[in-house]
Protein backbone atom coordinates (compact mmCIF):
# COMPACT_ATOMS: atom_id res chain seq x y z
CA UNK A 1 0.00 0.00 0.00
CA UNK A 2 2.31 2.64 -1.50
CA UNK A 3 0.07 5.65 0.14
CA UNK A 4 0.14 4.44 3.67
CA UNK A 5 3.63 5.86 5.24
CA UNK A 6 5.25 6.89 8.24
CA UNK A 7 4.18 10.69 9.62
CA UNK A 8 7.19 12.40 11.66
CA UNK A 9 4.99 14.45 13.80
CA UNK A 10 4.08 12.56 17.06
CA UNK A 11 4.83 12.48 20.26
CA UNK A 12 3.73 9.20 22.55
CA UNK A 13 1.59 10.34 25.26
CA UNK A 14 0.02 7.90 27.81
CA UNK A 15 0.16 4.77 25.75
CA UNK A 16 -1.24 6.76 23.06
CA UNK A 17 0.37 8.95 19.90
CA UNK A 18 -0.25 12.37 20.07
CA UNK A 19 -0.26 13.79 16.28
CA UNK A 20 1.15 17.08 15.92
CA UNK A 21 0.60 17.99 12.80
CA UNK A 22 -3.04 20.37 13.70
CA UNK A 23 -4.17 21.71 16.75
CA UNK A 24 -6.91 19.11 17.45
CA UNK A 25 -3.65 17.43 18.44
CA UNK A 26 -5.85 13.97 18.37
CA UNK A 27 -4.21 11.33 21.14
CA UNK A 28 -4.87 8.34 19.20
CA UNK A 29 -5.00 4.72 20.94
CA UNK A 30 -3.43 1.95 18.92
CA UNK A 31 -5.81 0.22 15.95
CA UNK A 32 -7.31 3.67 15.57
CA UNK A 33 -7.64 6.76 13.78
CA UNK A 34 -7.42 10.40 14.60
CA UNK A 35 -10.56 12.89 14.27
CA UNK A 36 -9.15 13.31 10.12
CA UNK A 37 -9.94 9.80 9.24
CA UNK A 38 -6.34 10.12 7.42
CA UNK A 39 -3.43 9.50 10.58
CA UNK A 40 -3.71 6.20 12.69
CA UNK A 41 -1.73 4.83 15.57
CA UNK A 42 -0.19 1.19 14.37
CA UNK A 43 2.40 0.14 17.15
CA UNK A 44 2.29 3.34 18.82
CA UNK A 45 3.66 5.25 15.35
CA UNK A 46 1.59 7.83 13.78
CA UNK A 47 1.07 7.37 9.47
CA UNK A 48 -0.40 8.38 6.94
CA UNK A 49 -3.29 7.03 4.53
CA UNK A 50 -3.09 9.69 2.09
CA UNK A 51 0.22 9.55 1.10
CA UNK A 52 0.45 10.73 -2.63
CA UNK A 53 -3.54 9.20 -3.11
CA UNK A 54 -4.38 12.68 -5.19
CA UNK A 55 -7.95 13.10 -5.88
CA UNK A 56 -7.76 15.60 -8.05
CA UNK A 57 -5.17 17.05 -10.09
CA UNK A 58 -5.96 20.08 -12.17
CA UNK A 59 -3.77 23.44 -13.98
CA UNK A 60 -5.57 26.50 -12.77
CA UNK A 61 -5.04 30.14 -12.69
CA UNK A 62 -3.16 31.33 -9.25
CA UNK A 63 -6.47 34.04 -9.04
CA UNK A 64 -8.95 31.31 -8.71
CA UNK A 65 -7.12 30.69 -5.05
CA UNK A 66 -7.32 33.55 -4.94
CA UNK A 67 -3.61 34.61 -4.61
CA UNK A 68 -3.43 38.21 -6.00
CA UNK A 69 -0.21 39.07 -5.09
CA UNK A 70 1.70 36.08 -5.62
CA UNK A 71 2.71 34.91 -9.06
CA UNK A 72 -0.28 37.09 -10.59
CA UNK A 73 -1.34 35.73 -13.78
CA UNK A 74 0.74 32.58 -13.71
CA UNK A 75 -1.23 28.99 -13.73
CA UNK A 76 -0.80 26.11 -10.77
CA UNK A 77 -1.23 22.44 -10.90
CA UNK A 78 -3.29 22.08 -8.03
CA UNK A 79 -4.10 18.76 -6.23
CA UNK A 80 -5.75 17.36 -2.66
CA UNK A 81 -6.68 13.97 -1.57
CA UNK A 82 -9.67 13.09 1.02
CA UNK A 83 -10.73 14.22 4.20
CA UNK A 84 -10.48 17.11 6.17
CA UNK A 85 -9.62 17.98 9.67
CA UNK A 86 -12.63 20.64 9.89
CA UNK A 87 -16.52 20.03 9.62
CA UNK A 88 -18.27 23.24 7.60
CA UNK A 89 -21.36 22.82 7.02
CA UNK A 90 -21.56 25.31 3.78
CA UNK A 91 -18.07 23.41 1.89
CA UNK A 92 -18.26 23.56 -1.41
CA UNK A 93 -16.17 20.66 -1.92
CA UNK A 94 -17.70 18.47 0.64
CA UNK A 95 -17.46 15.29 -2.16
CA UNK A 96 -13.44 15.63 -1.19
CA UNK A 97 -13.65 16.72 2.62
CA UNK A 98 -16.26 14.60 3.95
CA UNK A 99 -14.64 11.27 2.13
CA UNK A 100 -12.09 8.75 3.16
CA UNK A 101 -8.99 7.57 2.14
CA UNK A 102 -9.14 3.90 0.70
CA UNK A 103 -5.28 2.83 0.70
CA UNK A 104 -6.65 -1.02 -0.80
CA UNK A 105 -8.85 1.29 -3.81
CA UNK A 106 -6.18 4.48 -4.05
CA UNK A 107 -4.51 5.78 -7.18
CA UNK A 108 -0.97 6.42 -6.70
CA UNK A 109 1.01 9.56 -8.10
CA UNK A 110 4.84 10.10 -7.29
CA UNK A 111 6.24 13.09 -6.33
CA UNK A 112 8.77 13.24 -9.13
CA UNK A 113 5.72 12.35 -11.21
CA UNK A 114 3.36 15.12 -9.65
CA UNK A 115 6.27 17.85 -10.23
CA UNK A 116 7.26 16.42 -13.86
CA UNK A 117 3.62 17.10 -14.86
CA UNK A 118 3.68 20.76 -13.60
CA UNK A 119 6.43 21.38 -15.89
CA UNK A 120 5.07 19.72 -18.59
CA UNK A 121 2.37 21.47 -18.52
CA UNK A 122 3.97 24.40 -18.00
CA UNK A 123 2.57 25.67 -14.86
CA UNK A 124 4.94 28.16 -12.50
CA UNK A 125 4.06 25.96 -9.39
CA UNK A 126 2.10 23.75 -7.38
CA UNK A 127 -0.93 24.22 -5.14
CA UNK A 128 -2.71 22.11 -2.83
CA UNK A 129 -5.96 23.11 -2.86
CA UNK A 130 -9.60 21.87 -2.72
CA UNK A 131 -9.53 20.06 0.48
CA UNK A 132 -7.52 20.83 3.53
CA UNK A 133 -4.10 20.40 2.51
CA UNK A 134 -2.41 19.78 5.47
CA UNK A 135 -3.75 16.19 4.85
CA UNK A 136 -0.93 15.75 2.25
CA UNK A 137 1.61 16.83 5.10
CA UNK A 138 3.66 13.78 4.59
CA UNK A 139 3.74 14.54 0.58
CA UNK A 140 4.17 17.75 0.70
CA UNK A 141 7.70 17.67 2.43
CA UNK A 142 9.01 15.30 -0.04
CA UNK A 143 7.31 17.17 -3.41
CA UNK A 144 8.31 20.62 -2.23
CA UNK A 145 11.81 20.26 -2.42
CA UNK A 146 11.96 18.72 -5.99
CA UNK A 147 9.44 21.25 -6.91
CA UNK A 148 11.47 23.80 -6.02
CA UNK A 149 14.54 22.32 -7.04
CA UNK A 150 12.66 22.92 -10.83
CA UNK A 151 12.12 26.67 -10.33
CA UNK A 152 8.24 26.01 -8.78
CA UNK A 153 6.60 28.29 -6.28
CA UNK A 154 4.77 25.67 -3.62
CA UNK A 155 1.20 27.13 -1.62
CA UNK A 156 -1.12 25.81 -0.08
CA UNK A 157 -4.88 26.92 0.38
CA UNK A 158 -5.60 25.96 4.38
CA UNK A 159 -7.70 27.03 7.06
CA UNK A 160 -4.78 27.28 8.90
CA UNK A 161 -5.93 24.78 12.10
CA UNK A 162 -2.07 23.77 11.43
CA UNK A 163 0.59 23.23 14.49
CA UNK A 164 3.70 25.99 14.28
CA UNK A 165 5.78 22.82 14.10
CA UNK A 166 4.32 21.53 10.72
CA UNK A 167 4.04 25.37 9.28
CA UNK A 168 8.03 25.33 10.60
CA UNK A 169 8.06 21.86 8.24
CA UNK A 170 6.47 22.77 5.15
CA UNK A 171 8.71 26.14 5.10
CA UNK A 172 12.04 24.37 5.55
CA UNK A 173 10.77 22.04 2.53
CA UNK A 174 9.83 24.70 0.38
CA UNK A 175 6.37 26.47 1.27
CA UNK A 176 6.41 29.77 -0.13
CA UNK A 177 3.11 30.64 0.07
CA UNK A 178 0.01 30.53 1.84
CA UNK A 179 -3.91 31.16 1.55
CA UNK A 180 -5.87 31.20 5.11
CA UNK A 181 -9.38 30.86 5.19
CA UNK A 182 -10.83 32.54 8.11
CA UNK A 183 -14.12 31.41 9.25
CA UNK A 184 -15.08 33.85 11.76
CA UNK A 185 -15.24 35.35 15.50
CA UNK A 186 -14.32 32.68 18.01
CA UNK A 187 -18.04 32.18 18.22
CA UNK A 188 -18.45 30.54 14.99
CA UNK A 189 -15.07 28.48 15.54
CA UNK A 190 -17.42 26.36 18.25
CA UNK A 191 -20.64 26.82 17.12
CA UNK A 192 -20.34 25.85 13.44
CA UNK A 193 -16.67 24.10 13.54
CA UNK A 194 -16.47 22.91 16.73
CA UNK A 195 -13.15 23.86 18.10
CA UNK A 196 -12.64 26.13 21.02
CA UNK A 197 -9.70 28.96 20.43
CA UNK A 198 -9.57 28.30 17.16
CA UNK A 199 -9.72 31.47 16.01
CA UNK A 200 -6.73 32.59 18.04
CA UNK A 201 -4.57 29.33 16.68
CA UNK A 202 -5.86 29.98 13.10
CA UNK A 203 -4.46 33.63 13.71
CA UNK A 204 -1.35 32.64 15.50
CA UNK A 205 -0.76 30.72 12.00
CA UNK A 206 -1.32 33.42 9.90
CA UNK A 207 1.37 35.63 12.16
CA UNK A 208 3.91 32.70 12.02
CA UNK A 209 3.59 32.47 8.43
CA UNK A 210 4.75 36.43 8.17
CA UNK A 211 7.10 35.76 10.57
CA UNK A 212 8.74 33.38 8.40
CA UNK A 213 8.80 35.17 5.69
CA UNK A 214 6.17 33.10 3.39
CA UNK A 215 3.79 35.21 1.27
CA UNK A 216 0.18 35.67 3.11
CA UNK A 217 -3.51 36.45 1.61
CA UNK A 218 -6.08 35.59 3.89
CA UNK A 219 -9.83 35.16 3.05
CA UNK A 220 -12.66 35.67 4.71
CA UNK A 221 -15.68 33.70 3.25
CA UNK A 222 -18.43 35.98 4.74
CA UNK A 223 -21.88 33.47 5.90
CA UNK A 224 -25.31 34.73 5.35
CA UNK A 225 -26.74 34.42 9.12
CA UNK A 226 -23.53 33.37 10.20
CA UNK A 227 -20.65 35.61 9.92
CA UNK A 228 -22.21 38.54 8.29
CA UNK A 229 -23.00 40.81 11.55
CA UNK A 230 -21.09 43.67 11.48
CA UNK A 231 -19.37 42.57 14.38
CA UNK A 232 -17.94 39.35 13.34
CA UNK A 233 -16.78 41.82 10.28
CA UNK A 234 -14.95 44.11 12.55
CA UNK A 235 -13.51 41.53 14.26
CA UNK A 236 -12.01 40.05 11.44
CA UNK A 237 -10.66 42.87 10.35
CA UNK A 238 -8.77 43.97 13.45
CA UNK A 239 -7.79 40.50 13.98
CA UNK A 240 -5.99 40.91 10.18
CA UNK A 241 -4.40 43.86 10.71
CA UNK A 242 -2.88 42.84 14.05
CA UNK A 243 -1.77 39.56 13.06
CA UNK A 244 -1.00 39.83 9.03
CA UNK A 245 -0.71 43.97 8.97
CA UNK A 246 -2.27 46.23 6.92
CA UNK A 247 -0.56 45.22 3.26
CA UNK A 248 -1.69 41.41 3.59
CA UNK A 249 -4.63 41.19 1.05
CA UNK A 250 -7.80 40.18 2.84
CA UNK A 251 -10.58 38.87 0.50
CA UNK A 252 -14.19 39.09 1.28
CA UNK A 253 -16.30 36.32 -0.46
CA UNK A 254 -19.38 35.79 -1.08
CA UNK A 255 -21.00 32.34 0.35
CA UNK A 256 -23.67 30.44 -1.33
CA UNK A 257 -25.50 27.34 -0.40
CA UNK A 258 -23.65 24.25 -0.45
CA UNK A 259 -23.39 20.95 1.80
CA UNK A 260 -25.64 20.94 4.76
CA UNK A 261 -26.58 25.05 4.90
CA UNK A 262 -29.25 26.05 2.79
CA UNK A 263 -29.43 30.12 3.94
CA UNK A 264 -29.70 32.39 1.29
CA UNK A 265 -27.09 33.87 -0.56
CA UNK A 266 -24.48 36.66 1.62
CA UNK A 267 -26.41 39.99 0.78
CA UNK A 268 -23.89 41.63 -1.67
CA UNK A 269 -24.21 44.75 -0.01
CA UNK A 270 -23.20 42.90 3.48
CA UNK A 271 -19.91 42.17 0.79
CA UNK A 272 -19.33 45.71 -0.03
CA UNK A 273 -19.88 47.12 3.51
CA UNK A 274 -17.18 44.71 4.67
CA UNK A 275 -14.64 45.72 1.82
CA UNK A 276 -15.55 50.03 2.58
CA UNK A 277 -14.67 49.03 6.45
CA UNK A 278 -11.74 47.27 5.75
CA UNK A 279 -10.42 50.36 3.95
CA UNK A 280 -11.90 52.80 6.46
CA UNK A 281 -9.56 50.61 8.97
CA UNK A 282 -6.46 50.78 7.33
CA UNK A 283 -6.39 47.91 5.24
CA UNK A 284 -4.23 48.52 1.98
CA UNK A 285 -5.68 45.74 -0.06
CA UNK A 286 -8.95 44.32 0.31
CA UNK A 287 -10.64 42.16 -2.39
CA UNK A 288 -14.12 40.65 -2.89
CA UNK A 289 -15.01 37.53 -4.18
CA UNK A 290 -18.17 35.64 -6.14
CA UNK A 291 -19.12 38.59 -7.38
CA UNK A 292 -18.32 38.50 -10.94
CA UNK A 293 -17.54 41.62 -12.56
CA UNK A 294 -17.30 43.48 -9.62
CA UNK A 295 -14.70 45.97 -9.25
CA UNK A 296 -13.22 44.89 -5.77
CA UNK A 297 -11.63 42.40 -8.36
CA UNK A 298 -8.77 44.38 -9.08
CA UNK A 299 -5.90 46.11 -7.04
CA UNK A 300 -5.66 49.63 -6.32
CA UNK A 301 -2.68 51.62 -5.42
CA UNK A 302 -3.04 52.56 -2.15
CA UNK A 303 -1.23 55.94 -2.67
CA UNK A 304 -2.92 57.51 -5.59
CA UNK A 305 -5.91 55.46 -6.18
CA UNK A 306 -5.28 54.12 -9.71
CA UNK A 307 -6.04 50.26 -10.74
CA UNK A 308 -2.24 48.41 -11.28
CA UNK A 309 -3.71 45.40 -12.10
CA UNK A 310 -7.41 44.51 -13.79
CA UNK A 311 -9.20 41.25 -13.21
CA UNK A 312 -11.86 39.52 -14.87
CA UNK A 313 -13.08 36.19 -13.58
CA UNK A 314 -10.00 35.53 -11.94
CA UNK A 315 -7.98 36.20 -14.87
CA UNK A 316 -5.48 39.60 -15.29
CA UNK A 317 -6.28 41.06 -18.30
CA UNK A 318 -4.23 44.49 -17.65
CA UNK A 319 -0.92 45.34 -15.41
CA UNK A 320 0.22 48.58 -14.71
CA UNK A 321 3.01 47.91 -12.53
CA UNK A 322 6.39 48.67 -13.34
CA UNK A 323 9.10 46.01 -13.86
CA UNK A 324 10.18 45.95 -9.80
CA UNK A 325 6.24 46.43 -9.04
CA UNK A 326 5.56 50.00 -8.73
CA UNK A 327 2.74 51.91 -9.61
CA UNK A 328 2.90 53.04 -13.04
CA UNK A 329 0.95 56.21 -12.22
CA UNK A 330 2.66 57.26 -8.81
CA UNK A 331 6.23 54.95 -8.17
CA UNK A 332 4.39 53.18 -4.92
CA UNK A 333 5.99 50.15 -4.26
CA UNK A 334 2.99 47.16 -4.37
CA UNK A 335 3.80 44.29 -2.63
CA UNK A 336 3.76 41.17 -5.41
CA UNK A 337 5.82 38.03 -4.96
CA UNK A 338 6.93 36.56 -8.31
Amino acid sequence: MRTVKPSPLFTEVEGKVECGVCNRRCRIPNGQWGYCSVRFNFDNKLYTASYGDLSAIESRPIEVKPFFHYWPGSTSLTFSTWSCNFDCPWCQNHHLSRAKPNPLAASYVSPKSLVDMAVKSGDMGLCVSFNEPTMLFEYCLDVFPLARSRGLYCCFVSNGFMTTKALQMLAQAGLDGLKVNIKGDEEVYEKYIGVKGGEELVWRTVSEAKRMGLHVEVVFLIVNGVSDDEDCIRTVIEKHLKYAGPETPIHFTRYYPAYRFRNPPTLIEVIDRAYTMAKEAGVLYPYVGNIPGHPGFHTYCPSCGNPVIKRFQYGVYEVKLTEDNKCMYCKTPIPITG
